[in-house]
């Protein structure tokens, strides 16, 4: 609400929803843009400059245009961490979004003391940090005394062991298990929050009309899941297309370039010599492009406002 004069006599103006919104938000924005403008400005600028140790040491960096992303364009391994990227990542957010679905809809049948200790357990993934995460799996992947191993040769799964994370055709695979079992609590949660908004009534109904339990869930759970189904396929794309901690625990891009994703490529780009930080730059803003772009398709076909 402001306050105004006009022909001498003052009145009250309602401000409305969206500049009240903005106005409770901007501090926020003002910080967000103080910490992220900065380095998003500045990885631009590199970007379009010659920055190697020899110029750091010089402190001049030579502007050479879209130099930077030709190089990484014509780079063969720049194409194989890209299709290594939307592998891993469309194998991970498929897999979270319909487990995340699955896991949540148990958890809202069980009973309340049932459901709680379960949001315990579901947490605990969450709560490892990447790094640590990634070095337990390789101890788990371990060609020679793995517990992947061990447990499937006890149980005649196998009969000799298997090179998870050292086999070209098996390790980025092996890379997506890890990095779901510790992102997928989040999924479900989310999940979990939307069911407990859905009225009942709607199932009672449903129910009294002879909708089995898979029309309800179609006709009535899928839709009104959408929108949370669209805010997880949004992040978890975002997080999957950088990821890195896994990577660098259990592989490190090996064997050979069998797991040389986006990230890990920006990485070694720009910190192994000769150390390319322009172009390590252009190779991070192709990668925030991506997901920019990523996240418009999601919004586009799969959020859908839903009325009651």
């Amino acid at each position: 609400m402001s306050v105004a004069r006009h022909d001498g006599r003052w009145f009250r103006r309602e401000i409305s929803a969206g500049g009240f919104a903005f106005f409770m938000n901007l501090p926020t924005m003002l910080c967000l843009a103080l910490v992220l403008a900065y380095p998003v400005i500045y990885a631009g600028y590199l970007s379009v400059h010659r920055v190697g140790l020899a110029q750091l040491r010089r402190g001049e960096f030579p502007f050479n245009g879209f130099d930077n992303f030709e190089r990484l364009f014509e780079d063969r391994l720049f194409w194989v961490a890209l299709k290594n990227t939307f592998i891993f990542t469309f194998i991970t957010v498929g897999a979270e979004v319909i487990l995340a679905v699955l896991i949540a809809l148990l958890i809202n049948q069980s009973s309340i003391w049932t459901s709680r200790v379960t949001r315990f357990l579901i947490l605990l993934p969450y709560a490892i940090p990447p790094i640590a995460n990634g070095l337990i799996w390789s101890f788990i992947y371990s060609f020679q005394f793995g517990f992947l191993n061990r447990i499937l040769f006890s149980a005649g799964v196998i009969t000799e062991p298997i090179n998870w994370a050292g086999n070209p055709e098996t390790a980025l695979y092996a890379v997506t298990v890890p990095y779901i079992w510790r992102t997928l609590p989040f999924a479900i949660l989310l999940v979990h929050a939307a069911l407990q908004g859905i009225p009942r009534e709607l199932y009672e109904q449903a129910a009294v009309d002879g909708a089995t339990a898979w029309q309800r869930f179609w006709r009535i759970t899928l839709p009104l899941l959408r929108p949370i189904i669209a805010v997880i396929l949004i992040l978890r794309t975002s997080f999957a297309f950088a990821v890195f901690e896994e990577i660098l625990a259990i592989t490190q891009g090996g064997p050979g370039d069998a797991t040389w994703v986006a990230a890990w490529y920006s990485y070694k780009v720009t910190f192994s010599p000769p150390n390319n930080f322009g172009m390590g730059s252009a190779s991070a803003y192709v990668l925030a492009l991506l997901i920019g772009a990523m996240a418009l398709i999601y919004v586009r076909f799969v959020y859908r406002r839903v009325t009651l």
